[in-house]
């Protein structure tokens, strides 16, 4: 069985959340990008160093960062190496000369700094603790993307979705996850990701990317990843994305990367700031998870 997401009242509730954007465009952006530092994961790590410029000079490019500089921050979360003295499983900002932020060029740097040694990896852990401990500006569209190829691994019982989702909304915040679960368009194959429209985005076999408007399918996951991360990121109003397509290479991987950053930056440009008001907020946190309504299709 694949489950589609559709309008439903979370629709209303993400147009009202676009209604606010439109009156309030940021100025500048914080993205934090939450990475899982098993040892399976150098491939995304090389990855995030190389496509963090690109996503910068897209949202330059929209006046996103222009007069007032995009920051950016890296989570590790997972990881276990003597730099840590012993087994790190607790989220950690990675240094930016001296603070939790910096340019996309003090990012790429950063990346180096992450490991592949870790085995137990919480995303969930790692988005409550950067939601909670990281510093956000009054004026800036806040944006999460957690990277990571396997489910949850429950470090923190007291977790649950409604929380996240509450922290998220505080800040007017969006979720996009690259993880371990297949994505599809309706009867058309197999898509790159899908966002919480069910818009989905597949590679056109040269680098670039055509739209399925409306008939986004999201499959099943590497274990619990599709109700993890998948149906958490959607909840918020963000994507999912296929880290298996970025893995295979070639062609392929210059579609994702495409598509997922001309979706972040379109996110980012309609994001109202931390500083206005959110009138679907209130309407999301009732929802929670249990608000999305998917159609059941057989595969």
């Amino acid at each position: 069985m694949k489950k589609q997401w559709i309008a439903g009242t979370a629709g209303v509730a993400a147009a009202m959340m676009m209604s606010s954007a439109a009156m309030a465009a940021p100025i500048t952006a914080d993205v934090v990008f939450l990475v899982d530092e098993s040892g399976s994961m150098s491939g995304e790590h090389n990855w995030l160093s190389t496509m963090i410029a690109s996503l910068e000079s897209g949202l330059q490019a929209e006046g996103v960062g222009v007069t007032d500089a995009n920051r950016y921050s890296l989570v590790g979360f997972g990881g276990a190496d003597s730099y840590y003295s012993g087994n790190h499983l607790d989220p950690h900002a990675h240094d930016m000369g001296g603070s939790d932020w910096g340019s996309s060029s003090d990012f790429a740097t950063a990346t180096g700094s992450l490991v592949t040694t870790g085995g137990t990896e919480d995303g969930w852990n790692a988005l409550d603790w950067a939601i909670n401990n990281l510093s956000y500006r009054s004026d800036a569209a806040v944006n999460f993307v957690l990277v990571t190829d396997e489910d949850r691994d429950n470090t923190n019982g007291a977790l649950d979705s409604s929380s996240l989702l509450s922290g998220l909304s505080g800040l007017n915040a969006l979720l996009n996850v690259v993880v371990n679960n297949p994505f599809s368009c309706d009867g058309a194959g197999s898509a790159i990701g899908v966002d919480s429209d069910a818009n989905g985005f597949q590679a056109d076999g040269s680098g670039g990317y055509t739209e399925c408007a409306g008939d986004g399918i999201v499959g099943n996951g590497y274990g619990t990843t599709e109700t993890d991360y998948v149906d958490l990121a959607l909840a918020s109003g963000g994507a999912g994305w296929d880290l298996n397509i970025l893995r295979s290479g070639g062609a392929n991987a210059q579609s994702f990367t495409k598509s997922f950053i001309d979706t972040k930056v379109e996110e980012i440009t309609e994001q109202p700031p931390v500083s206005v008001p959110e009138p679907g907020t209130l309407a999301l946190l009732g929802l929670g998870l249990s608000g999305l309504a998917f159609r059941r299709r057989k595969a």
